[in-house]
């Protein structure tokens, strides 16, 4: 279980520039809870993650992971528990290495083949396959000649080599095509559910926000302004959030479509 106490963070204090990005923000996440994230740009979605993965001390309240208080953990330590994709395909993954040492790298192997058994070379051609782009033909080929799509695709295979306790998700289809997006989210959607992680998803698309996973939660200036789940997030439509948004945040929308993201 992931769980979040009265999170504040605030960049820049007492400067023109002060930024509250993280007002009083209290979440349980339940394991096995995939959580879809919706909100207009600079309204906390990523600083969130940044907190959940100890980018930054905290002005005050504390996070829990697996029921252990991981505020003052440091961020390398987290990482060996949280997985996260970015939206640029670039991060992730190092491009000069070949698929098969990225993997390597996933599976703690440092990169190196020569540490690497014949059941590993094995376990990441069948891991591949399951991703069913061919990349287990181009074992050696470097990462960086990959399609945005792919490397994504990769990276995705790469943070749940070893399953985390929490996968963090920041727009990660937003680079890419319609087309090769809908294949990365349900690739992101299989291994999800296969492996039972607990997941949190950024996204400004508002239907994903609603067909993915258990739960959505909206953020605006920093604070969750709505966490809806069961029947009644299963009767919402687009237009519905978008209603919310406007009566929850108590400011009109100049332009829904532009601010939340939602497809023309």
């Amino acid at each position: 279980m992931l769980e979040l106490k009265n999170v504040c963070k605030t960049f820049h204090a007492g400067t023109p520039d002060e930024k509250k990005a993280l007002i009083d923000v209290s979440l349980k996440i339940e394991d096995g809870d995939f959580v879809s994230i919706i909100g207009a740009n600079g309204a906390g979605k990523s600083t969130l993650f940044n907190a959940i993965c100890g980018s930054f001390v905290l002005d005050s309240g504390s996070i829990y992971l697996g029921g252990k208080n991981v505020t003052m953990v440091p961020e390398h330590q987290r990482a060996r528990q949280i997985g996260r994709l970015f939206q640029d395909p670039m991060r992730g993954s190092a491009p000069d290495m070949s698929i098969e040492e990225n993997l390597a790298l996933a599976a703690g192997n440092g990169g190196w083949l020569s540490r690497v058994s014949a059941a590993d070379k094995k376990s990441f051609r069948d891991r591949l396959s399951l991703l069913g782009m061919g990349l287990e033909d181009r074992m050696r080929q470097p990462v960086g000649l990959l399609s945005g799509g792919q490397r994504q695709a990769l990276t995705l295979l790469m943070a749940t080599y070893h399953v985390p306790k929490v996968l963090l998700l920041d727009e990660h289809t937003a680079a890419l095509d319609p087309g090769t997006a809908e294949k990365v989210l349900a690739l992101t959607q299989s291994i999800v559910e296969e492996n039972h992680i607990t997941c949190l998803m950024i996204t400004h698309n508002m239907q994903s926000a609603l067909d993915l996973g258990n739960r959505t939660l909206m953020m605006d200036r920093g604070r969750v302004i709505y966490d809806v789940t069961g029947e009644e997030r299963a009767s919402l439509t687009i237009s519905d959030l978008t209603d919310k948004f406007r009566q929850l945040s108590g400011r009109a929308l100049d332009n829904d479509r532009m601010l939340l993201g939602v497809a023309e």
